[in-house]
């Protein structure tokens, strides 16, 4: 299995764009602004776009999924508890930074515990309430994609509408679970190793989550 890292928009939003070149098959996963960026980067390794996964709600992940749904007819997944963000500018945040946009409704609600197949892609499904109410992290062979529940050395803010630090607190265990080398791929700044960010992140720490 395959990635590319975009970063893109005003706040430095990891775009990801995963794929498989034995069947040239793509998911983008929070196409958060600049889709011409996006769309180059598909043409240009000669993929085809299967689905748009958002990692959560807000408006620096799904500012894109109205232009690439509307190109390449794929279908948008989000967990159902972030559904109302795709169309409600104050709960997306949008509407904060003077330009409120929303996006087409979800084809198909994320749930804990699933097994996604999109084309032969298999992303494990994780729900990680916290920074929003549907918040998820995707994880396909040893790669972990955790939108903004967990960065490299912090976790996602939780002051935002839906935010909660004592679910967040409780989510934060689900990687107590995974193997050390798994790599960690956060919805902004850099990727890290799980097992370099359980030494050096004070929220993955066993005091913190008690």
């Amino acid at each position: 299995m395959n990635y590319k890292t975009l970063i893109v928009g005003p706040i430095a939003t990891n775009c990801y764009i995963v794929y498989d070149n034995s069947r040239d098959s793509a998911v983008v996963i929070d196409p958060g602004a600049e889709a011409e960026r996006i769309i180059a980067a598909l043409e240009e390794n000669k993929l085809k776009l299967k689905a748009i996964i958002n990692t959560h709600g807000h408006g620096d992940h799904i500012k894109e999924n109205k232009t690439l749904k509307q190109k390449y007819n794929c279908p948008i997944y989000i967990h159902k508890d972030d559904s109302d963000f795709l169309d409600n500018p104050d709960l997306n945040g949008s509407i904060l930074i003077g330009n409120p946009f929303t996006s087409p409704k979800a084809d198909h609600f994320l749930k804990d515990g699933e097994v996604l197949d999109i084309d032969g892609m298999r992303f494990s499904v994780f729900h990680t309430p916290g920074h929003t109410p549907g918040g998820v992290c995707l994880k396909i062979d040893g790669l972990l994609f955790t939108g903004d529940t967990l960065f490299c050395g912090t976790v996602g803010r939780c002051d935002l509408p839906g935010g909660d630090g004592e679910k967040l607190k409780k989510s934060l265990k689900i990687f107590d679970s995974f193997p050390g080398e798994t790599i960690i791929l956060p919805g902004h700044e850099n990727k890290c190793v799980l097992s370099i960010d359980r030494n050096h992140n004070p929220f993955l720490k066993a005091d913190f989550n008690q």
